[in-house]
């Protein structure tokens, strides 16, 4: 089977590219995927979305036939139509019509190089390069499937910067106090108290033990006094982490981080949440207060320098409250992720 390569002018470098599209990415939630077709960009790749028939196909967004973009096209009840002569995809990318020759056997080479897909977590995951003798896994998610959690896939937010700059800046822990005062955090209260990562098959976990509240800015509710907030860390390497915050009275929020890297300068950040509390609150206010947090952080990861993220710890200096950060840039260096990260 020829080894999958880069689209032309790709960002990345090919051996950096090819080990990321070996991974599972985020290209959309569930619930914005229909029959008609829907562009998405992962790794520099062009792609197309559609539902036909409950199945959810993604392929390079070309038709096979003279290199129109199908995300230009429509849909009928039996697949996507390419607006320059008529050809139709269905399930499995398959090309099922020919309006110039409707009488000719249909060749292979007119059907669509699509991708394997699955569905968690109210997104759609896609895989641009599996290796069949090692394929990667899925990230998980804690309590998204637990009786009692409700389960919210908030909008994709999008970010002019690196995926790996985004996903570091969202297991940091001492910026709380500095970038996140007026959604949760306590200008006050900036120590960041000693916590050590360990290593999973998957990359590494962290319990963070502090007494920075997680309840909004403004409420009136606060935790018992001298209650200890656990923040539970999971990454799952290369892009995507999730957080659980250890509310009093065994409430629990969890909030996933799949950032999604659609080019070496842009992501594309989804975030399903889980939550076994505070119930009454509109789906719509979620989507606006988890906004509100990442929009906080934006100026931060898009002003970054260098864009990208040094892998050799000798380029950046690092303070003890850096645990984290170091110990993803050590999973992905021992990853082998290369030049790109380097500089």
């Amino acid at each position: 089977m020829k080894q999958p390569s880069p689209p032309a002018h790709c960002t990345f470098e090919p051996d950096d590219w090819l080990r990321l599209a070996r991974c599972w990415h985020p290209v959309a939630r569930l619930c914005d995927v229909g029959a008609a077709p829907a562009k998405a960009v992962l790794l520099d790749e062009q792609l197309v979305i559609y539902r036909i028939n409950d199945q959810i196909v993604v392929a390079k967004d070309v038709c096979p036939h003279r290199g129109v973009p199908l995300t230009l096209g429509f849909n009928d009840e039996h697949g996507i139509i390419c607006p320059y002569h008529g050809l139709r995809f269905g399930e499995d990318g398959r090309c099922n019509r020919i309006p110039s020759s409707p009488d000719q056997p249909i060749p292979a080479k007119l059907n669509l190089i699509n991708f394997p897909v699955e569905v968690r977590f109210g997104l759609v995951w896609v895989c641009l390069a599996p290796d069949a003798e090692n394929p990667a896994p899925l990230p998980t998610m804690p309590h998204w499937h637990d009786d009692g959690f409700q389960q919210i896939t908030c909008p994709p937010f999008d970010v002019a910067g690196f995926a790996g700059r985004q996903v570091e800046g969202f297991l940091d822990v001492a910026h709380f106090a500095w970038v996140h005062t007026e959604t949760f955090a306590d200008a006050s209260n900036q120590a960041v108290p000693p916590y050590n990562p360990v290593e999973t098959d998957y990359g590494f976990a962290v319990d963070y033990w502090s007494s920075v509240s997680n309840y909004a800015a403004g409420s009136d509710r606060q935790a018992p006094e001298g209650f200890q907030w656990l923040r539970h860390f999971e990454m799952h390497l290369p892009f995507t982490a999730t957080l659980t915050v250890h509310f009093p009275d065994d409430a629990r929020l969890v909030i996933m981080n799949a950032a999604s890297p659609v080019s070496a300068r842009k992501t594309r950040m989804f975030a399903p949440i889980a939550r076994n509390f505070d119930l009454h609150i509109s789906v719509e206010e979620v989507h606006a207060f988890n906004h509100r947090v990442f929009e906080e952080d934006r100026l931060m990861v898009e002003t970054q320098m260098p864009e990208r993220l040094p892998l050799d710890l000798t380029l950046e200096a690092h303070i003890p409250a850096d645990r984290s950060s170091i110990a993803y840039r050590r999973g992905l260096k021992k990853q082998g992720y290369g030049e790109f990260f380097l500089v």
